[in-house]
Order: C-alpha cells, then structure tokens, then sequence
C-alpha cells in the first residue's frame, strides 16, 4: 500500500507541473493528481495477473508440444514446477483480484499484449533463475513462494517489455514502478497455504486520509507559495532566488507548508522526509543545501508561533 513519502513525491511532480504551466485551476491539477495516485493500483494489478498469464502461456506450450508428430521424452513429461505452483493458484482464485480486475478494466487481453508476454515468457524459460527454481528438485508452499519472489524479482519486474508497455500507457508510472513492486513482494510473501482465500492489498492505509494529506497538502502548496517564497528569499541572503533549483524552491515550499498545517506530523518527520526526497529528485548537493534553509526556517516558524503541533513528543 502507498506510503507517506510516495504520496509527497506524487504532489511534487504535480506541483512542479502546475508551477511549470503557470496553470491558475488547482481543481484541475488535483484531479489530475488524485487519478495518477489511484492508477497505482492498476499497476499493482496488472503485475499481479501476470503470473496467470504466463502459467497460460505455458501450459499451451505443453500442450503444442505433447502433439508434435516426433515428440521428445521432455514433450511428453514436461516440468510442470512453474504450472503448478500453489501461489499462482490462489492469485488465480482471489475473488479481490477478479473483482478489482473487472472494476478497473485491467487486464491482458489484446493481440499486442499477449504477443508481449509470450516474448517475457520465452526471455524467462531461458534465464538462469527459471532454469535453477526449475530443476532443484526441492518441492512444497514455501519453495513455491520463493520461486516465483525469485521468478518475479529478477525476471518480470525488470523485464524491458513491460517497463516499455507501462511507459507506454502511462509516463508517471515510471515513477510507481518500484511501489507497485514491491506491493505485489510483499503480497506474494502474506501468502499462508492455509488461508482458504488469499488477500491482495488496498491502495491506501486509510483512503480518507490520505486522500486529505495529498488533497491538502497540493492546495496549501500552492495557496501558500508566496509566502513560503518570500521566507526562503529571506533565509537564503547569500543566493538570488533565480539560482535555485525551481524543484528545490518547491521542495522547500511544500516542507514550510506541511510543518505548519498538518499539526499531527513531527516537524522532525517532515524535515528527514523531504531531505530523503531532494537526494532522488533534485541536484546532487541539494540535500545539504535543503536541510540547512530548513533548518532555519524551522527556527523562524516556531518563534513566530506557526508550527502548532499536537500530541507529546510532535514538535521535534
């Protein structure tokens, strides 16, 4: 499910888009917004139903090769480790899965997409993780578990036909990629052979409030920019404003603007978050440069009394 940090980078990049186009409609850019944050979980599913697909695509392969006029002894006994593997069987008998799958309209279905995934297919069989899992010789729900973790990490999530596929259907999921990644590890691995019905998981933690957080924190951002510009202009007395990085003035910004509405966020989690952030999505000595300005504008904040924090121990 979506984190905190992943929702900040999501209003970052729709930030700096908005402040790119000098768009005056912030009710557009928050749709825009709150879309590409729920088409996460598309990904999510799409990643997830991969599996069925290729376990399809194999089957026919044994299919076809079991009818061959000559067939060889591999033909007629095929491995069927990867087939039958137990996880691929309840993904395939989640009923959340099918549910959310119909609900969304994800699926695999198209000429173009099952051509790609009958490439992924063939890329995978000849690869060293297929080849290993495949002839082990060990059996039972957990080898199965750690053969598809193991199948998925190394061959599908970096698989280049899919990172072009999704590039294709959507630029920001580019950006996604690696949570709905790691959504489906940590799905794989909530997995019990016992559970009668397995579980996929919810986009969000709590959908309404972090459905405020981004909401809230996008229209402060930019209800508040002129303020927050003209205090990072004061606290930055040796630069011009025009020889900062725009994505680190934003950066800052949306720290000034969190520290001081969301009064049940430590002002040390919100400082270490966009510290965290600027390392990705900023200049390389931006961070230090960053941390310092934070640092005073904290200073200042809290001496003119607008970092009101609530609850022991939130005001660090």
């Amino acid at each position: 499910m979506l984190n905190r940090r992943h929702l900040r980078i999501k209003v970052l990049q729709f930030l700096y888009a908005y402040f790119q186009s000098n768009d005056e409609s912030y009710a557009k850019v928050e749709k825009e917004l709150t879309n590409s944050v729920e088409r996460i979980y598309d990904l999510y599913i799409y990643m997830l139903l991969t599996f069925s697909e290729l376990k399809s695509i194999g089957l026919v392969k044994m299919e076809d090769g079991a009818k061959k006029i000559f067939p060889t002894d591999e033909d007629l006994n095929p491995n069927t480790k990867f087939v039958n593997n137990k996880l691929i069987e309840a993904l395939e008998s989640s009923v959340e899965l099918r549910s959310q799958s119909e609900l969304l309209k994800v699926n695999w279905m198209g000429v173009a997409e099952q051509e790609m995934l009958k490439k992924m297919y063939k890329a995978i069989r000849e690869s060293e993780t297929y080849f290993e899992f495949m002839n082990n010789e060990q059996s039972g729900y957990e080898e199965d578990r750690a053969f598809l973790i193991a199948l998925f990490k190394e061959e599908i999530a970096n698989s280049p036909l899919l990172y072009n596929y999704f590039e294709e259907k959507s630029i920001h999921w580019m950006d996604d990629i690696d949570l709905a990644c790691s959504m489906v590890i940590k799905t794989l691995k909530g997995f019990n052979e016992s559970d009668e019905m397995c579980t996929i998981l919810p986009l969000y933690k709590d959908e309404k409030d972090e459905k405020d957080f981004i909401k809230t924190l996008l229209r402060k951002s930019i209800t508040m920019e002129k303020e927050n510009v003209t205090l990072i202009d004061e606290l930055t007395q040796n630069w011009e404003l025009d020889r900062i990085a725009k994505m680190d003035i934003i950066l800052m910004g949306m720290a000034i603007t969190e520290m001081q509405v969301f009064n049940n966020i430590p002002t040390k989690v919100t400082l270490n978050e966009y510290i965290e952030i600027s390392k990705f999505y900023s200049t390389p000595k931006s961070n230090g440069f960053i941390n310092g300005i934070l640092d005073k504008a904290i200073a200042r904040l809290e001496k003119d009394g607008k970092i009101n924090k609530v609850g022991r121990g939130l005001k660090n």
